[in-house]
């Protein structure tokens, strides 16, 4: 016997696709006002500039048209964002729930180092934010980011050892520290259980935060 509760009804399932469309609509087009008027284009100039009719332009901010990926596309590069940045939740509600069951949870190590990532996934981002958990004397390593990244990682449970290069520092629960992160480093637990951390990661649009001159340089 085939249990009916499981199944929509080809008017109820047409409903929820019609629906999903709107909601689509409603998030791509107040992006696209939103990302227009952060750079001071009207409708016209932007036309010009991605190849895309200003009707056309008009329909998708007033939420009357879903554009195709290719029109996305064009409308992104002439805007320089990526076409996730029309996808942006948040930016139409003014926030968004992370909720913590439904994260996304990098393991390693055999589940001795864990990132959780409190950002929204998908999304274009100036900065990421990771929640890190490292088991008691594991040590992970990093891996060297662009020429001008920048970490800034504080201690909220137990103490953590951060080498970087051939430097190392010591922090306890609170404690911060904020070091370039194009070169060599790792995270040490030198406790007997786990350690947390906040690691926020800044790409390389700024230049880097500390310039060290080449000691032979500066003899």
């Amino acid at each position: 016997m085939r249990d009916v509760s499981s199944f929509e009804s080809g008017d109820a399932a047409g409903a929820r696709t019609s629906a999903s469309l709107d909601a689509l609509e409603h998030v791509v087009g107040v992006n696209l006002a939103r990302l227009r008027a952060e750079r001071q284009l009207s409708l016209d100039a932007l036309a010009r500039l991605s190849g895309v009719s200003r009707a056309m332009l008009a329909q998708i901010e007033s939420a009357r048209s879903v554009p195709s990926i290719k029109v996305l596309c064009k409308i992104a590069a002439a805007l320089k964002v990526s076409v996730a940045a029309f996808l942006r939740r948040h930016a139409v509600n003014g926030f968004e729930h992370l909720a913590a069951e439904r994260a996304v949870r990098v393991v390693s190590s055999n589940g001795r180092f864990s990132a959780r990532a409190l950002y929204p996934e998908g999304e274009p981002a100036a900065a990421e934010f990771h929640e890190l958990r490292i088991a008691p004397l594991h040590t992970e390593p990093g891996t060297p980011r662009a020429p001008g990244t920048t970490i800034n990682l504080v201690v909220s449970e137990g103490t953590l050892e951060v080498s970087v290069h051939d430097r190392r520092q010591l922090l306890a629960t609170g404690d911060a520290i904020v070091f370039d992160a194009d070169q060599p480093y790792s995270l040490r637990n030198p406790g007997d259980s786990d350690a947390r951390a906040f690691r926020v990661t800044v790409g390389p649009e700024a230049p880097p935060r500390w310039h060290v001159r080449d000691a032979a340089a500066a003899g």
